[in-house]
């Protein structure tokens, strides 16, 4: 007999119970959503219009999960997987869907955010989709356990469902192919040197202009359009290198879009945004936590010959008071990080007064949250508009322009 787990609540389904409904819809997490006797059951890796037949393994109080057992009836949006673990390995969960219907789905999840957790009804535009759907990420970090008897067992990501046990991982096909290509022999010296590990550990492969660098120190080199940014292999940079140029443009495009001669750049990171919009503003103000990344952001403005940008290492919540920009005539860019802005931020924000905020997001739902604390504060939506950074992923970025309504 299967053992139960020890908390599982055995209403309305038992443990492992098997039950068959029809998709509905698809969810922020990228799982299929249909209804029992109108109680809504999330079944991973299924599509809208697809009956299935499902494996019950948690019941909270107003939905249950359940494991896809059997597509009865299947979607003409599904299409076949690229990865020999797909649907074990947790990174990825819309490679069984076609292309066109991922972008659409992302973009209707935009729509629902906006009107069911903000009340705002906003049109939202497609979803800008990347140039490749396969092999763009620029870097990964797959990780393995703390070894046992001096041997490493599997190295790759968390599989669908654990929060610790890995699923083994030898290629990567969202990756680009110089990481795969070096991924092979990087696992093989990770294993025969296996004796120096004492616990579990994090690998790095970020490929800098066709190299793949594997020590967080070492330096990166990334070129955005005319822009050439130098930053450490560990530290955050947007890693789809095949969509930035559009995506910086877009934003560069909304920024300048109220007349404003003047852009403070919150979260600024290595320069981004700041240098690669520095040329249409008289004057440039980023702002970065982490000093490193301030003065990776300073090299490239140096190295770049930008001379109207200027980089504060100081917590994103305490720059205003540093700033001297009239604000009707500035802009503000926020990319905060998936937790959103908090109150601190957006009061001194708001205090501020910008005449137009871009806020890009990795978490429209956190962005949403953030919209009411906007329009509380008297700003309105003007546009939406989604970037899909990561295809075959759940994740999308999205770029939210406001203006004052006064």
């Amino acid at each position: 007999m299967e053992k139960v787990p020890r908390h599982f609540v055995p209403q309305p389904f038992a443990y492992h119970e098997e039950v068959e409904l029809r998709i509905d819809a698809l969810s922020n997490e990228g799982e299929g959503v249909g209804r029992i006797d109108g109680r809504v059951v999330f079944v991973p890796f299924t599509l809208p219009g697809e009956r299935v037949r499902a494996r019950i393994y948690r019941n909270d109080r107003n939905c249950s999960w359940a494991d896809l057992v059997e597509v009865q009836e299947i979607s003409l949006n599904r299409v076949q997987p690229v990865c020999p673990v797909y649907g074990i390995c947790g990174g990825c969960c819309y490679q069984h869907v076609r292309y066109e219907e991922q972008l659409a789905w992302k973009r209707r999840q935009v729509v629902d955010l906006m009107r069911l957790q903000a009340g705002i009804e906003t049109p939202v535009n497609d979803p800008v989709s990347t140039s490749q759907v396969y092999a763009y990420r620029s870097k990964i970090t797959p990780h393995f356990n703390k070894p046992r008897d001096a041997k490493i067992g599997s190295i790759g990501f968390l599989r669908v469902g654990s929060r610790s046990e890995l699923c083994d991982i030898s290629r990567c096909p969202i990756a680009m192919d110089p990481i795969n290509e070096l991924l092979p022999a990087l696992r093989r010296q990770v294993r025969e040197s296996a004796a120096q590990y004492r616990r579990g550990a994090t690998l790095l492969l970020r490929v800098s202009e066709d190299v793949v660098l594997t020590n967080p120190r070492a330096v990166c080199c990334q070129q955005v359009g005319n822009i050439t940014f130098h930053f450490l292999a560990g530290d955050f940079f947007q890693n789809n290198p095949f969509i930035l140029p559009v995506f910086t443009e877009y934003v560069a495009q909304q920024a300048c879009g109220s007349g404003a001669h003047f852009l403070v750049d919150a979260y600024c990171g290595s320069g981004l945004f700041s240098l690669c919009l520095a040329s249409r503003f008289e004057k440039v103000v980023g702002v970065e936590v982490s000093e490193t990344s301030a003065d990776w952001a300073r090299f490239n403005a140096e190295s770049n010959g930008i001379r109207n940008a200027h980089f504060l290492a100081a917590s994103a919540e305490a720059i205003f008071s540093q700033v001297d920009f009239p604000p009707a005539e500035t802009a503000v860019i926020i990319d905060p990080p998936r937790k959103g802005c908090d109150k601190a931020f957006l009061d001194q924000l708001f205090a501020f007064g910008p005449s137009r905020v871009v806020y890009v997001s990795c978490n429209p739902a956190t962005q949403v949250r953030d919209l009411v604390a906007f329009r509380e504060a008297g700003y309105r939506v003007l546009a939406v508009q989604p970037f899909d950074l990561f295809p075959q992923t759940k994740h999308l970025e999205c770029v939210t322009t406001l203006d004052q309504t006064s």
